[in-house]
């Protein structure tokens, strides 16, 4: 087992004083499970003042015992190292936040109260005070009181003693349950999965940002989908989104093979396993929570007019319910709101793409190609959408390269029509458009020549030519542009696998 040099050195300077350290929680898990750990945490019998006082570069802005250590390292997980006192907790008033901390005497004590077995093994370094080099591969004892690595290979999420009483004590525990089984593809004990649906009204108590920071994680997994039916089998889901178990038994019309609920679960899976961002999976699975709402008739003729705008009211109610940023909850209720957009490459005109790229923005197009896979993978009838919209995101780049002025056009030239009126002291006519014609081929093969000085020279050089001979020079500009124009074309097709 590797053990970072800066979390063996901090138990070594409290050892070397006389204060028994162990690393505890989360990190040993992980590190039992050969993942990487996020953070690392120590418990010692050292009071807060007492390890203050072994590392002043320290932060201590708690009243749990918990003193930051800041180590100096580049590592996010291993800048500061949170090291808690010996702790034992009294009642939980507000189903989150012990009423009373008292300072325990033991390991033990300690890790009775966490919350879940596979979290209460402690990791003690053997001999550290006696090596004259932190050694990379050390020897090392695991205290385990509760099972914990019993459970850990029998994949179990079980709580800690009595499951009723570590809910009653902090309902945030609920969600952590299922956040737990997410991550690591876990099963949770029936004896700790009834408790949490027996208390599950108690997440009625804790903080909007502390439920969203869970849910966001639950989301981000890769058993998202796992995780959200989870949610609602615990009751928990209808704690905090209640309006999206209205579509559960909601049937669809011919376009859909599942009910509203499984169709947007699926999609969140789809999303999930595609590793699509925290955005995407959120709007995949909100897109249709509108349509419980506005369905009309049965069956496979059945409608859901404006299920979209309905929905996208709902999102942005429900983001901003949980504490999401502004910004973030109005690009998902756009995500939503233009899910349901329709793309034939035969019929769909560069109009229609322009608006569409007006109301949602150019930089959520992808994603909301995204979001429209899933709903489309998910709904069981997926048809052509893999081809549909790489054609999609085909016309998209380069109709926004047309309105970015990056495809090449006379409006990128430096003199327009009435600049060669004016210099030539001619009227308007076919001679006019001929001349810029040309001119753009000469810039096409040179950008530099593009300036006002070099043009006027060449625009009276050009105009001692005839009609005819202007003629021929300007269809021979023209094919050069054409041609430019479909490699062009042919670049971003051969992006998106096109033909």
């Amino acid at each position: 087992m590797h053990i970072p040099k800066e979390v063996t050195q901090t138990i070594q300077k409290l050892e070397a004083n006389h204060f028994p350290a162990y690393i505890v929680g989360g990190c040993v898990r992980d590190t039992l499970l050969k993942i990487k750990p996020k953070d690392w945490d120590i418990t010692t019998a050292a009071h807060p003042e007492e390890i203050q006082k072994i590392f002043p570069n320290n932060v201590y802005e708690n009243q749990f015992g918990t003193v930051g250590i800041k180590t100096g390292s580049s590592d996010p997980s291993l800048k500061i190292i949170e090291v808690t006192t010996f702790r034992k907790e009294g009642k939980y008033s507000d189903k989150r936040h012990p009423d009373t901390i008292v300072f325990a005497q033991t390991l033990e004590e300690d890790l009775r109260r966490r919350d879940f077995t596979i979290d209460a093994i402690a990791l003690k370094i053997k001999n550290l005070s006696q090596d004259s080099k932190i050694k990379k591969n050390i020897q090392y004892t695991l205290i385990d009181p509760f099972n914990g690595q019993k459970d850990l290979k029998n994949k179990l999420i079980r709580a800690v003693g009595n499951p009723d009483q570590r809910f009653k004590e902090d309902a945030l525990r609920l969600m952590r349950a299922v956040r737990l089984a997410c991550k690591l593809n876990f099963q949770i004990e029936p004896k700790t999965l009834t408790a949490i649906k027996d208390n599950s009204f108690y997440l009625q108590k804790i903080a909007k940002e502390r439920i969203r920071d869970e849910f966001i994680q639950i989301i981000q997994s890769k058993n998202a989908a796992q995780g959200l039916l989870l949610l609602q089998k615990t009751n928990l889901l209808h704690q905090f989104l209640p309006e999206l178990e209205r579509g559960i038994g909601v049937t669809q019309n011919k376009h859909h093979i599942y009910s509203v609920w499984e169709h947007l679960w699926r999609s969140l899976d789809y999303a999930a396993q595609k590793n699509y961002s925290l955005e995407v999976r959120l709007a995949s699975l909100l897109h249709d929570i509108g349509k419980p709402y506005v369905k009309r008739g049965e069956g496979i003729n059945s409608t859901f007019y404006n299920h979209e705008a309905k929905g996208a009211y709902l999102v942005r109610k429900i983001l901003l319910r949980l504490r999401f940023p502004q910004e973030q909850a109005k690009k998902i209720e756009k995500l939503v709101r233009y899910h349901g957009f329709v793309y034939d490459p035969e019929i769909t005109t560069d109009a229609a793409i322009r608006r569409l790229l007006r109301k949602v923005g150019k930089e959520n197009i992808r994603e909301l190609a995204q979001v429209r896979e899933g709903d489309r993978i998910g709904s069981g009838c997926p048809k052509a959408v893999p081809f549909r919209l790489r054609h999609f995101l085909f016309r998209v780049e380069k109709i926004s390269k047309q309105l970015k002025g990056e495809e090449p056009s006379l409006k990128i030239l430096a003199l327009n029509g009435n600049d060669v009126m004016k210099i030539l002291k001619i009227k308007g006519g076919p001679r006019v458009g001929m001349l810029l014609n040309i001119l753009l081929e000469e810039i096409l093969d040179d950008p530099k020549k593009n300036n006002k000085k070099y043009l006027q020279q060449k625009l009276i050089e050009l105009n001692k030519l005839s009609l005819k001979q202007l003629e021929i020079r300007k269809k021979k500009a023209q094919e050069k542009y054409k041609n430019l124009l479909q490699e062009a074309e042919n670049k971003i097709k051969r992006k998106y696998y096109v033909q």
